[in-house]
């Protein structure tokens, strides 16, 4: 199944459906076509050509089209770009439910981490055709070892520093980020961080690094917590004081650029921005876990 439905234009959903079963009698066709339409949702439409459906309905019209053969295995091609979230999540739904009752394998083809985490048992990473990474889902995507693997696993902050110390007693190690070294570039003009021309430093769990290694630390944007004061009696050893360079409504999620020597991505829900009222240029305190930060290799 392709990332487009490929539909036959001329033909009736039900056509289409039917279209690989040209062997099997008729009413064993059209018994099959009834069931994969109903279990897709989609019978209701079967009358129409695809021109008269919409694009979530093509997309299970050419996934049922798939499936009613019976495969052996599925290649599933980027199967849901274009659709939005509640869509997605409805077909990945029917998908699993299907499978469940017919236990094929499923190759996914995806950029989209909530549909690994939806579908996958195990993951492959590919960058440039090369597998940089394999295995379960949690062990490849939730601690990646390379920039590349950040990236495709979602990680908004990947920040390049120096590790400066390892305390293998505490199993951490310190990092040294470098002023403007992350994905996130500072523009020009933008001003500096509220801590001077001070590196910022964090501490990580112990790794594959040396002192003196130039590492990545890839942090999630919604791993970072925000105060307004510097907390006190706080578990958490990386506390970094910043500056709110913007904020941008992002659905139910507002995305904040601070500055704290380095530029961090930080997600807020909507309800904490505004009972902290965030603002544009407002001094605040991120509070980062060590375990929530992951060294990475460029």
């Amino acid at each position: 199944m392709f990332q487009k439905p490929a539909l036959f234009p001329h033909m009736t959903v039900e056509q289409n459906v039917a279209y690989g079963l040209a062997k099997l009698r008729v009413d064993e066709r059209v018994s099959r076509v009834r069931q994969i339409l109903a279990a897709m949702r989609i019978e209701n439409v079967l009358d129409r050509k695809p021109r008269e459906i919409s694009g979530g309905e093509a997309q299970r019209v050419a996934l049922a089209r798939s499936l009613v053969t019976l495969p052996r295995v599925l290649l599933l091609d980027e199967p849901l770009t274009g659709l939005d979230v509640m869509l997605k999540s409805s077909i990945v739904d029917d998908l699993r439910a299907w499978n469940s009752a017919h236990g094929i394998p499923i190759v996914y083809v995806t950029h989209n981490r909530d549909e690994v985490d939806a579908i996958g048992e195990r993951v492959i990473v590919l960058d440039h055709g090369q597998v940089i990474a394999s295995g379960s889902t949690s062990n490849v995507l939730d601690a990646p070892r390379s920039k590349a693997l950040a990236r495709a696993a979602g990680f908004e902050n990947l920040l390049r520093g120096e590790v400066m110390d390892i305390r293998e007693n505490d199993g951490v190690m310190r990092v040294q980020l470098n002023a403007g070294g992350t994905e996130d570039q500072r523009s020009p003009g933008s001003p500096i961080g509220v801590r001077g021309i001070e590196p910022a430093e964090i501490e990580v769990p112990v790794s594959f690094a040396q002192v003196g290694t130039q590492v990545v630390v890839a942090i999630r944007a919604g791993d970072i917590l925000v105060a307004m004061h510097r907390p006190i009696g706080s578990s958490a050893r990386n506390v970094l004081e910043g500056r709110v360079l913007s904020l941008e409504r992002r659905g139910t999620l507002v995305a904040a650029r601070v500055d704290a020597g380095v530029v961090f991505q930080v997600h807020l829900t909507s309800g904490a921005a505004r009972s902290l009222e965030v603002a544009v240029g407002m001094h605040v305190w991120l509070v980062l876990n060590t375990h929530s930060c992951h060294l990475a290799s460029e």
